[in-house]
């Protein structure tokens, strides 16, 4: 008896009988573009293995199985009560119970006709469930077109698990392409909770991470300048390293207006351009745009260039249609463009400057000048012989429409001897900062120049002490840096113009420094020492536990260069400043800073923050400012908490106390006190389910003198498909110092 007619007569088996069948394949799986997914490269030398209760058929031609089908063959495998193998086509005819498991994706049906080989075939009545995204839904048909690509007939999709998910999209047809990651609905409908809740003829959306082109999510919200506002944006992924957002949206108030957005990057440059325009703005009857563009070029190893370019129709642009602080509050847009060319220890820049001021007219400020242009040469050397050296020079030609004009050139040499060693640091130093002007008066059309010339000594010293202690009972190392810091620089009469000059305000940065002044145009006076003391707590991982830091300034003669109408000085000594840092635990830290004027026996600024972040997601924020030149005294308060089970409660306070310091001593009249009350605010809750999370945030933001914006935000985020409503994040990114967006693994921290 033969082997085959051996099989022919049996018609059970008590156990299981495997029978092992060489398929030819043709072609190879391509490599996933999800991390998350098996590579799916197909073997063209795979076997198909097929296993039943019962077997009858020709095992050269066809095989019936019967009962505990399984079939096998590379990564796919496929189980029923039933099924029909044809072994030279490796073409499998499947029905009860149908289970298919390929790459990790997974399918069940009633009936199944599916080529192993090339992934081919169709299901009834399936359901699905992609292992890269947590795809997953059911259909009428689904039709498997090539190794990655199906066609849902009448189907479901949704990433929420459970056959009753919270939401799902439902269409008449559905193509799934995983090898580009891509999904494609015709007529589709999306459903939360078992509600419609938007309907489109058309949408595709991801199946990963990638990013992808096509029509994004609608975004809706509104506000006190332009109403009811519904953004449409289209996403057009031109390559890897470019793209291009268009972003049409419609203001109830104001009318349509157009956008886009453009990002670029590559080897040898990268930039980003962002275009905003409102033909015929119903309110104020004009067109009105802005316009924002970065571009950075290397022209080769040593030269490159670039710009940052902004603009805008009129001084209230930023004002009605700015959603953050930063740009609505913007009033000076730069307008620069720059080449630079590199040495071996040199560098020289080439750039043109101006600005465009958006004027509020309660709080006007002054434009300032144009550089046209400035070109700069700097070069410097470390450890030659033990000495640096560093030189500076700079020519520029100062524009304003209204004020004195002209040329400056300005020479500022140095050279230093740094002693270091473990315990102790001491760096004498010389400087030269010469300067010449050639100016024009527009309104007397008379010219004058200026010269000067000023050689500054400074020398820099510090000791370092150490001792091993304790703090909080972790073993720690506490130091002792004091540090004194001396310069002289005589005194020169200086009446020369004000180009881009200011007095830089007391910092711990601003008073090591040898000129009291930002930029070349004052040159102050001085006969001073700095002498400072700080103390750290440094645990043995290397993490700074605690730090204090107190410093002052003494002038052992008065302070005669001023800048024209401010009075001079003349004080022996300067406010005293105090820093400190402490982290008393993983989760708590506080820092503190001080200015205290002698003077006026009171504290002139000052601010102080405590930060609680015991556990992901949980941030508590308390801070406290003072600024008396400014009349400015605040408390800020702000946070991410949980509510209650999936709740999150989110918010910010910034608010103005009342004070009387503009009748103070030291109160800069060209300051705009703020009013008591909320200044900046910001409250929202957040619920976040299994496979979608629910925002709702309010937003109050100043954007002039006397002038704020609100803004309401409803956003509804499907995981995994899209976002609908509104986007608050970067409102609560900005405004919550150590936000967690709330579906971010525990793990992770920002």
């Amino acid at each position: 008896m033969t082997w085959l007619s051996s099989f022919r007569s049996s018609q059970r088996f008590a156990t299981t009988l495997t029978a092992v069948v060489t398929a030819v394949s043709a072609s190879t799986f391509a490599s996933a573009q999800t991390p998350v997914k098996p590579a799916k490269v197909k073997d063209p030398e795979a076997e198909t293995r097929v296993s039943s209760e019962q077997m009858t058929g020709r095992p050269d031609r066809e095989i019936i199985l019967e009962r505990d089908v399984e079939i096998i063959r590379g990564e796919t495998t496929l189980n029923a009560d039933h099924a029909t193998y044809w072994i030279a086509e490796d073409e499998v005819e499947a029905s009860g119970n149908v289970r298919m498991s390929r790459f990790g994706d997974r399918y069940t049906g009633d009936k199944m006709r599916f080529k192993m080989d090339e992934g081919t075939g169709y299901v009834t009545n399936p359901t699905y469930h992609m292992l890269g995204n947590n795809g997953q839904g059911q259909a009428e048909r689904i039709d498997f077109e090539a190794e990655d690509r199906a066609l849902i007939t009448q189907g479901t999709y949704s990433t929420c698990e459970g056959p009753d998910p919270d939401w799902y999209l439902k269409s008449n047809t559905m193509h799934l392409d995983t090898g580009k990651d891509v999904g494609t609905a015709g007529t589709t409908m999306i459903y939360f909770k078992d509600v419609p809740i938007l309907g489109t003829p058309y949408m595709s959306f991801p199946l990963s991470n990638a990013r992808k082109s096509g029509i994004l999510a609608p975004t809706m919200g509104s506000t006190n300048t332009g109403g009811f506002e519904l953004l449409v944006p289209y996403y057009w992924n031109i390559a890897p390293n470019r793209d291009l957002t268009l972003f049409p949206k419609y203001i109830t108030r104001r009318g349509f207006q157009l956008g886009a957005d453009a990002r670029y990057l590559d080897r040898d440059y990268a930039g980003e351009t962002k275009v905003e325009f409102l033909p015929n703005d119903t309110q104020t009857k004009t067109n009105r745009y802005s316009i924002a563009s970065t571009h950075n070029q290397r022209l080769s190893q040593q030269a490159s260039f670039g710009w940052n370019v902004k603009a805008a129709s009129d001084n209230n642009y930023a004002i009605d249609f700015s959603r953050n602080l930063a740009t609505s509050t913007e009033r000076l847009l730069l307008r620069d463009l720059h080449f630079n060319y590199a040495g071996n220890f040199w560098n020289a820049t080439a750039r043109a400057t101006n600005y465009q001021v958006l004027q509020d007219v309660l709080a006007p400020i002054t434009r300032p000048y144009d550089r046209l242009p400035q070109l700069t040469l700097q070069a410097g050397r470390q450890d030659v012989n033990g000495f640096d050296w560093a030189t500076t020079v700079e020519a520029t030609r100062f524009w304003h429409p209204d004020l004195v004009r002209g040329e400056r050139y300005v020479l500022n040499p140095s050279i230093s001897y740094p002693i270091v060693r473990p315990s102790y640091f001491v760096t004498p130093k010389v400087s030269l900062n010469a300067a010449s002007y050639s100016v024009q008066d527009p309104l007397t059309r008379t010219n004058s120049s200026y010269s000067r010339s000023l050689p500054t000594f400074s020398l820099d010293s510090g000791l370092i002490f150490e001792r091993e202690t304790s703090i909080f009972g972790e073993a720690a190392t506490q130091t002792l840096e004091p540090r004194l810091f001396y310069v002289k620089t005589p005194y020169r009469n200086q009446t020369n113009p004000i180009f881009d000059s200011a007095e830089a305000d007391l910092s711990f940065a601003q008073i090591f420094s040898e000129n009291r002044f930002i930029g070349n145009d004052r040159i102050s006076n001085a006969n001073q020492l700095t002498t400072a003391l700080v103390s750290r707590y440094i645990e043995q991982s290397g993490a700074e536990r605690l730090r204090v830091a107190l410093a002052q300034r003494f002038y052992f003669e008065d302070q005669k260069v001023t800048l024209p109408g401010v009075v001079a000085q003349g004080d022996s000594k300067s406010d005293i400043l105090t820093s400190g840092t402490l982290r008393i635990s993983n989760a708590l830290s506080t820092e503190g800073n001080l200015q205290y004027s002698a003077s006026q026996k009171a504290v002139s600024r000052g601010n102080a923050s405590v930060s609680w972040r015991p556990e992901p997601k949980k941030v508590l924020n308390l801070a406290y400012r003072v600024d008396v030149p400014n009349a400015l005294r605040q408390v800020d308060v702000s946070g991410q908490w949980p509510l209650g089970d999936r709740w999150y409660g989110v918010g910010r306070m910034n608010y103005s106390l009342a004070n009387d310091y503009a009748t103070r001593p030291g109160y800069s009249q060209l300051a705009a006190p703020p009013k008591q009350g909320l200044s900046e605010g910001l409250l929202g809750l957040e619920y976040k389910a299994d496979c979608w999370i629910f925002r709702v945030v309010a937003q109050r933001i100043p954007t002039a003198t006397g002038q704020a914006t609100t803004s309401l935000f409803f956003q509804l985020e499907l995981s995994g498909l899209t976002k609908l409503g509104s986007d608050p994040m970067e409102a609560l990114r900005t405004n919550i110092p150590g936000y967690q967006v709330i579906n971010t693994p525990s793990n992770i921290n920002y």
